[in-house]
Parts: C-alpha cells; sequence; structure tokens
C-alpha cells in the first residue's frame, strides 16, 4: 500500500505534474447504464499517468519488461 504524504504548503501546477509523473496515478472507473433491467451500456476504463522511468520501474519489479520475461 502507498503511503500518503501531506505537505502544509500549497504546491504549483508544476510540482503536482511533477509529483504525478513520479509516483504515477490511476484512474480506474466502471460505469452502466441500465432500464428495467436491461443493460443499454456499459463502460470500463482504466487510465494510467506516469512518467517512461516510474512505467519502466514498476514494470521491472512486477516482470513485465523483456529482461524479465528472460530471467523466468
Amino acid at each position: 500500500m502507498a503511503e500518503v504524504q501531506k505537505t502544509a504548503s500549497g504546491g504549483s501546477l508544476a510540482e503536482v505534474v511533477d509529483r504525478i509523473l513520479d509516483k504515477g496515478l490511476v484512474v480506474d472507473a466502471w460505469v452502466t447504464v441500465s432500464l428495467v433491467g436491461i443493460e443499454l451500456l456499459a463502460v470500463e476504463a482504466r487510465v494510467v499517468v506516469a512518467s517512461v522511468e516510474t512505467w519502466l520501474r514498476y514494470a521491472e519489479a512486477v516482470g513485465l519488461t523483456a529482461e524479465a520475461a528472460e530471467a523466468a
């Protein structure tokens, strides 16, 4: 589980974007629209925002890179 850090000072937009790219952000949404028990629309979305460096660190940690696949 990731640790949540709070700071007393307000951050600029650049600091917020830098933090998001450094740590990564995942938005997972699932929406269903039904009428009288009949599903009319289903939308499932996962949005990941991270820098390439952050993604590569994560991918290596969970074995998604080519080097990790060869080692397995």
